[in-house]
Formats: C-alpha cells, sequence, structure tokens
C-alpha cells in the first residue's frame, strides 16, 4: 500500500460515481478501511487482496484476455490483446476493445447520423463486469473476452460460488465470492444492485431482437455467449459499416476507421473521424470523446442534453467532456448557449 495508490482509487471512485450520476461523496482513506480494502495493525495499514487487484498488477492471473477470430472457433486470430492494471480499468479496456471490433450500425434521419452498434453495449459491459467481479482468482486462468463472426463470448474463471446453482443465478439470487470487489463496484456504480446482471443481459439480447444468450456454468468457470446479428439484419433495419482497416494487434485504436460515410437519398459525404488518441486520452472515455466528435461534427448546433440521450451517458460527463475538448482546442463555441454552434478542430 502507498499513498499514492490510496489517493489514485480514492479518486477514481468519485469519479466513477459523478459520471455515473449517483451523489457525490468524498472517498477518503477511512472510508477505504470501512469497506475493508485497508486494515490497521498495530498502528500500520495494510492491503487487503482486493486493493492490490483495484490498484495494480499482484495476481499472475488477473488479467483480461481480449482476442478477435476469423471464423466461429479458435482457429485465426484477427487481433488478441491482454490488459492489466486494476480491475475497473480492465473493464473498460475490454469493453472498448469490442466495441472497436464489432459493426456499427447507421441510418439518417433527416439531416442527423443515428447509430447503433450490432450488440447492446450494456450487455456487453455487463458480461465483462460480471467476468471481473465474480471470478475466482485462485484459479490459474484469465478472464476471456473472445469476438467470433456469430458471437460475443466471455468466460470467467471458476463456477458458481456456494452452492449457487444457475436457475437461481437466472432468478436474481446472488452469493458474493469477492464481495468487497462488489461493493466498490456497486459504490462506482458500475454494477446497480447484486443479482440483476444476468437478467439485464438476456433483456437487452431480447430488447435488440437476439437470439437469447447461452449461459453456461461448470465447476471451473462460467461463460455467456452474446450471439451477432448478420450483417444485412442490423436491428431497426439499419445498415452496417464494417470497419475498414485491417486490425493490428500493436495498434491503441481510440476510434473504429478513418472515414465515415454520411449518406442521404442523392447524396454521400465523406467526412475524417476524429479521434483524441493523439492527445493521451485512452479506454472508453477517449470512445465517448470520439462518438461526440463525430456527431458535433455532423450537427454542431446538438445541445448536451440531445448527446446524453444519445450516447446514454449523463448529462454532466457530457458536459465535463464539452469543457476538456474545449481546453485542448478542439471544440470552440460560437454563439450563445441557446442558439450558437460547435466547430470542430481537426487534429492531426
Amino acid at each position: 500500500m502507498t499513498d499514492e495508490l490510496v489517493e489514485k482509487l480514492c479518486g477514481d471512485i468519485m469519479r466513477y460515481r459523478e459520471e455515473a450520476g449517483l451523489p457525490k461523496r468524498n472517498v477518503t482513506r477511512t472510508q477505504l478501511i470501512n469497506w475493508k480494502l485497508l486494515k490497521e495493525d498495530d498502528g500500520n495499514l495494510l492491503a487487503s487482496n482486493a486493493f492490490a487487484l483495484l490498484t495494480a498488477e499482484s495476481f499472475p492471473f488477473s488479467k483480461t484476455q481480449c482476442a478477435v477470430f476469423a471464423g466461429t472457433d479458435r482457429g485465426e486470430f484477427i487481433d488478441k490483446r491482454d490488459f492489466e492494471g486494476p480491475l475497473y480499468e480492465q473493464i473498460e479496456a475490454a469493453y472498448s476493445f469490442v466495441l472497436r471490433n464489432i459493426r456499427l450500425g447507421a441510418k439518417v434521419e433527416g439531416l442527423l447520423r443515428r447509430e447503433k452498434y450490432e450488440l447492446p453495449p450494456d450487455a456487453i459491459r455487463e458480461m465483462i463486469i460480471n467476468a471481473l467481479c465474480h471470478r475466482n482468482f485462485l484459479e490459474p486462468s484469465f478472464v476471456q473476452v473472445a469476438v467470433y463472426a456469430d458471437r460475443l463470448e466471455v468466460t470467467s474463471p471458476g463456477g458458481l460460488y456456494n452452492g449457487l446453482t444457475l436457475e437461481q443465478a437466472l432468478n436474481g439470487y446472488s452469493k458474493q465470492r469477492n464481495r468487497i470487489i462488489a461493493e466498490v463496484f456497486n459504490q462506482m456504480g458500475l454494477i446497480e444492485a447484486w443479482g440483476t446482471g444476468l437478467r439485464k443481459i438476456q433483456t437487452e439480447a431480447e430488447n435488440y431482437h437476439l437470439s437469447p444468450p447461452d449461459i453456461m456454468e461448470n465447476a471451473d468457470s462460467f461463460r455467456i455467449n452474446l450471439y451477432r446479428v448478420g450483417e444485412k439484419s442490423m436491428p431497426d433495419g439499419e445498415n452496417s459499416e464494417k470497419d475498414g482497416e485491417n486490425i493490428d494487434s500493436g495498434s491503441e485504436r481510440a476510434s473504429r476507421s478513418s472515414v465515415l460515410s454520411v449518406k442521404t437519398d442523392d447524396l454521400s459525404v465523406k467526412k475524417p473521424e476524429l479521434s483524441v488518441k493523439n492527445i493521451g486520452v485512452v479506454g472508453e472515455k477517449a470512445h465517448m470523446m470520439d462518438r461526440m466528435i463525430t456527431k458535433l461534427t455532423d450537427n454542431p448546433k446538438a445541445t448536451a442534453t440531445a448527446l446524453s440521450e444519445e450516447l446514454s451517458i449523463s448529462k454532466r460527463t457530457i458536459e465535463r467532456y464539452f469543457k476538456e475538448l474545449r481546453d485542448l482546442g478542439i471544440l470552440i463555441r460560437h454563439g450563445p448557449d441557446k442558439g450558437g454552434y460547435w466547430e470542430v478542430i481537426l487534429k492531426d
């Protein structure tokens, strides 16, 4: 345990709470002791296993392995990445990895371009959170997130905990293997309530008109398969945009492709897709900022409220991103709050 790690974890918990729209809470060293992340012993503070997993790379099998395969089995790799560090940062990295490697549908309504992924982002995020939160860290294997031609597959080491059956889990019952991690994830807004994750994944798949996800459990692992739709069957009749780049396993790609196509009845306009990767923003924050920039390029008069609804993140977070992008010189505001517009400055 170091003061730097304590300060970072407290700051990150407060930041996540703000982005999730939760009430403000001052998280301090004392709070970490109350949550049993830290333990007082003869005037010294000792780190729990949960503290180590949420701050560092202390365990050899605590990382997340992500891969894209060419077909429907583990044959040819297209891309593969391993993510280490604090568990919540692994969640963000794995989530962004999946979004970069599935199709993004688009349709034009008037002058607005609406986007929708082929798989429900909330279900993707829930699958990865569940895998990291509830895995057995005593098993000598990794959480694996695999994108196949027909499905997203997330596997976590260890079966259900302490006699819990799959039928009970699907009906909302919960037994926590990693209680402290689950409590911190709840405080961060990563999980809403214990026992609701599997039902949320099923509901999101149903809302997207997808096949029911397969949920498989044995003594050594827990796996969820979320099935992709065909290229001609995007939700709501949308057109699929396949990522046009060759995937480079050694590159950090914060945006999906180098060109966006915005189509109307008789017009196709090519616009460069902007990215914040060159200014050091990474992970889910970079992904959401890039989507904001794209939408503001298409509609310079878009409001924080409209962007909040379209991107499914809080208005407060959108407003904070506006300020950061203005400070970086990527966005320039012209005119008043009502009636003005945003100018996007391309960063090479």
